[in-house]
């Protein structure tokens, strides 16, 4: 299982060092994360690589650009098996996926 890696300073700094401002980007960020991580049970219910490949795609975007690394890393992953049409590894991916994004949302 993957430890929750999260350089909060890298984060300040994407938001112009406004601590408001990264407040609204953490909210959109889990509410985003929350709609791609429900694509993604859904293409994989329905063993769409394509569409588990561009609901992860989103959240590794979304993650590094917050310096979310251990998400960006599994989300990578998983979009890197959905590309290459094997979602043999899925399941766990997004296990480990969805335990990350809850302790991050724990944090603030």
């Amino acid at each position: 299982m993957a430890d929750l890696d999260w350089d909060r300073n890298f984060a300040l700094e994407q938001s112009g060092d406004d601590e408001e401002m990264l407040a609204e980007l953490l909210v959109l960020f889990h509410d985003s994360a929350a709609s791609d991580l429900a694509q993604i049970n859904i293409g994989l219910a329905a063993e769409d690589a394509v569409a588990v490949a561009d609901a992860a795609h989103s959240i590794k975007g979304a993650s590094a650009s917050l310096g979310v690394e251990s998400v960006r890393r599994i989300a990578h992953e998983l979009e890197k098996n959905g590309r290459s049409r094997d979602l043999s590894q899925a399941g766990g991916l997004v296990a480990q996926l969805t335990v990350l994004l809850k302790e991050f949302q724990g944090l603030h």
